[in-house]
């Protein structure tokens, strides 16, 4: 199995589901849902929105904000058409390692009955590479989205779908492996009577995770009566899970096999998001806003078609989400705080999640936004026994002309890269 192969099948079957689903292994028996999809600008500004989201990103990250007053120059109409982001995170080149050892098992195979001492130093060689793999971890998140906004004096209307995956490779070395490999690299078993691709046990494990949603959002704006505006939005939605799992020996481990019908389950419901914002201070320049994300908790059990090479059942969790945020806007700028008020369990061999972020938007008369953001996982530890998440640095550009839209994210860590790209128009 060749890492481009792998790596086109999973981006083929993105394209063909909205979902897209790449290599990934785990070993908890509860699961938590994808990261919630994240809009451009919120992607460049540390994942906030809850107090500063457009209208057209409001399905996405609060829909009260489909109703707010601060976007005057976006009050009639948004589109986003459409919004992809995607991060890697691969510490030890995981991908390439599965490629090496099954090209060291095919050598060894060649070679076992033409030259011993060649063999021999193949089977060294393969013990080591597997005694590396052993743990080592890759991660792939993406999503995919598509929104527009109808914003009116009395009610305003918007549709939102999407759909995120997390997806995650990991390297399990069986401890009978090192004692053949080793009897075969000292001479104690013949090289020439070893049967690698059927004797070595040493496995990659396979679980992805993915939810899709459709929805609407509805949202109304509210003047107090001291003169604030408060805006309370809700979006009903339809919500689909998916899981894949799949366990193989590394000798016979095949992308084209993960996405199988025994590999998958899948579980839909409808589930519902609740917001509200709330607008003070001089000019309504101070924005607050909480979200409450999937308020119906949902479950779905993953497939373990494989018990004699360890497979479990594990448990894939769309837990409700609690999530506050406070912004200033001016007339050149955006500035936000955000934090999660739950945790999310970590997903696969990932963190647990808590985030505490920041963002800030430079704003050139609406035709061009520099945009800055960091956040830290609060909820980050030392024992997740894979892929750290711990401190996140983000940079994106906006660029508008005659309504159109074009804005560009970057992400950046001590463990993962990602971008994010949206095309849309705001009048």
């Amino acid at each position: 199995m060749k890492p481009n192969a792998r790596s086109r099948a999973a981006f083929t079957t993105f394209a063909k589901t909205p979902l897209a689903i790449a290599l990934c292994v785990t070993s908890a028996s509860a699961l938590a849902s994808p990261e919630a999809f994240s809009p451009s600008r919120s992607f460049a500004m540390g994942g906030t929105g809850v107090a500063i989201a457009h209208p057209a990103a409001a399905g996405a990250s609060n829909p009260a904000m489909l109703a707010s007053k601060n976007h005057e120059w976006s009050d009639d109409f948004g589109l986003i058409l459409p919004s992809v982001n995607a991060r890697f995170a691969d510490e030890e080149e995981t991908i390439d390692q599965i490629d090496d050892i099954q090209d060291a098992i095919d050598e060894f195979g060649d070679i076992q009955n033409v030259d011993q001492a060649e063999a021999r130093r193949i089977a060294g060689d393969l013990r080591e590479r597997l005694t590396a793999f052993d743990r080592d971890t890759v991660r792939i998140n993406a999503a995919v989205g598509v929104a527009f906004a109808i914003p009116t004096e009395s009610y305003s209307v918007g549709f939102f779908t999407n759909g995120n995956l997390q997806a995650t490779v990991r390297g399990e070395f069986d401890a009978a492996d090192e004692q053949l490999l080793r009897d075969i690299e000292n001479n104690v078993v013949p090289a020439a009577g070893a049967d690698l691709d059927t004797e070595l046990q040493s496995r990659g494990r396979v679980l992805a995770a993915a939810v899709s949603e459709v929805g609407i959002s509805i949202a109304k704006s509210i003047e107090l009566a001291n003169g604030n505006q408060l805006q309370v939005g809700v979006s009903p939605k339809y919500v689909q899970l998916r899981t894949f799992q799949y366990t193989e020996a590394v000798s016979g481990f095949e992308d084209d096999d993960f996405d199988s019908d025994e590999n998958e389950t899948d579980e839909s419901g409808i589930n519902l998001d609740i917001g509200a914002a709330y607008a003070f201070g001089d000019e309504k320049a101070w924005n607050a806003g909480v979200v409450v994300r999937n308020l119906i908790p949902m479950e779905l059990d993953s497939a373990a078609s494989r018990p004699q090479l360890g497979e479990e059942e594990y448990t894939l969790e769309l837990n409700p989400m609690l999530t506050a945020g406070i912004a200033h806007s001016g007339d050149f700028h955006v500035l936000t705080a955000e934090l999660d008020l739950t945790k999310k369990e970590g997903f696969g061999y990932a963190d647990d999640t808590q985030w505490l972020a920041v963002g800030v938007e430079l704003d050139a008369w609406r035709y061009a936004q520099l945009r800055f953001g960091a956040r830290q996982n609060l909820a980050s530890n030392d024992d997740n026994n894979g892929i750290e998440e711990d401190t996140q640095f983000t940079a994106g550009i906006g660029v508008s002309v005659f309504g159109a839209r074009l804005d560009l994210g970057a992400l950046v860590s001590d463990a993962e890269m990602g971008a994010a790209l949206e095309l849309g128009a705001a009048f």
